[in-house]
């Protein structure tokens, strides 16, 4: 299995400090893995293994602690006459109530080292109003990226050459980056684990935590938006696509579903920015899934739309590499992408082909409008380079396996 290195690299630097580590990111995306090949690298480096204990919250063993009281008694009584630095895991730990107070005590307690996972974004929403506020750090976990399936594939023995990666890519377009759906060979079995973790992010990540009742519209409404990915929103025109489906909502309704479904990471959204008043617009957003083979096995063949999919890889894979992102507006223009990490700028623009003439000019366009002097790119699949007036056009595969091209 793929050790993903980066996350591991993170953890590495974040190693014995006294803050607590909070992994996060949707479910199945490979957060229990990581821990596990971090404790097993403890251990070679000579850690004691009788320092680590590991506490998985959905196992049968553990299932059962509910509070932090619960949870106590099983640490105090591990650790008890333990000597050396203490590493603690504990995994979902949102499913224990009061679990901040709980590992703070732990925190001023022991010489420790602590580690905890959760795939819900409530997992921190109020944690700075309690006795964690400023004393943990935060490392996100996404499905992986494309480098990292190829890597997979390559500590298989697949040699993969020139006609086997776009193969490779096409699959990855498909079914997406969740490690899971890669121990399965057929398309029906990739495809039924995918609809396996969607339903269990909707039952237990959303339905559950935000006691929705009304989970057809629930449904229909996240469906919606993940068929439309990459497309322009606002909450009436949810509402009235929602209405001419027979399914009548009030826009705040609308609203909060939408914030359940970024809470999960199943969704994520993206604002407008006007670009030359440097402004956030208050009208119209974009929204984006956490993992491509979800909009697949939502959307039927004839409806698929292979720009915005590419569009997606790409804003997941600058979430990896730490952006934030707005969709850019200059003079009734879109820029697809306005990226912004430590004080650097990116426009990058993402598109299918731009071999047509009009479809170039129009990309093309829109970055020759901006007239500051931050980089500006277009990804697209075409070989041909097309790079002009200091922008540059790059094929997407060559983005994606070059961490340090953007």
């Amino acid at each position: 299995m793929v050790k993903r290195l980066k996350y591991m690299n993170k953890l590495y630097k974040l190693m014995n400090t006294d803050d607590v580590k909070i992994i996060t990111g949707v479910r199945r995306s490979g957060k229990t893995h990581l821990i596990k090949t971090f404790m097993e690298e403890l251990i070679n480096d000579g850690i004691p293994e009788e320092n680590i204990i590991y506490i998985s919250l959905e196992t049968g063993k553990y299932r059962k602690i509910k509070n932090d009281d619960e949870l106590d008694s099983v640490v105090y009584d591990f650790f008890e006459n333990k000597k050396g630095k203490l590493y603690m895991f504990f995994d979902e730990i949102h499913k224990v109530s009061n679990w901040e107070e709980a590992i703070n005590s732990y925190r001023v307690d022991f010489d420790c080292d602590i580690y905890v996972t959760g795939s819900y974004a409530r997992l921190l929403g109020g944690i700075n109003r309690t006795v964690l506020s400023g004393r943990y750090v935060t490392v996100r976990i996404h499905p992986f990226s494309y480098n990292e399936y190829l890597d997979y594939y390559q500590e298989k023995g697949l040699c993969v050459d020139e006609s086997s990666e776009l193969k490779l890519f096409n699959e990855y377009l498909i079914y997406g980056g969740l490690p899971g759906h890669l121990k399965y060979d057929g398309g029906d079995e990739k495809e039924d684990y995918l609809w396996d973790v969607y339903n269990s992010i909707m039952l237990n990540d959303i339905f559950d935590l935000e006691k929705i009742t009304s989970t057809d519209l629930y449904r229909r409404l996240v469906e919606y938006v993940i068929s439309n990915i990459g497309n322009l929103f606002s909450i009436n025109s949810i509402k009235k696509y929602l209405k001419s489906d027979g399914r009548n909502s009030h826009p705040d309704t609308i609203m909060n579903y939408l914030l359940y479904a970024s809470n999960a990471y199943l969704l994520y959204r993206v604002k407008r920015e006007n670009i030359k008043k440097k402004e956030i617009l208050k009208t119209l957003e974009k929204y984006y899934v956490v993992d491509v083979g979800f909009y697949n096995i939502l959307v039927v063949d004839e409806d698929k739309d292979r720009g915005f999919l590419l569009e997606n890889i790409v804003f997941l894979e600058l979430l990896r590499r730490g952006y934030s992102m707005t969709i850019g507006n200059i003079d009734q223009n879109e820029v697809d992408f306005v990226c912004k990490r430590s004080g650097k700028k990116v426009y990058i623009q993402v598109s299918e082909s731009i071999l047509d003439e009009v479809t170039r000019e129009r990309e093309f366009n829109s970055l020759e409008l901006i007239k500051d002097n931050y980089p500006k790119y277009i990804l697209t699949m075409d070989d041909y380079d097309y790079s002009r007036n200091g922008i540059i056009h790059m094929n997407i595969l060559d983005f994606l396996k070059d961490d340090d091209i953007i």
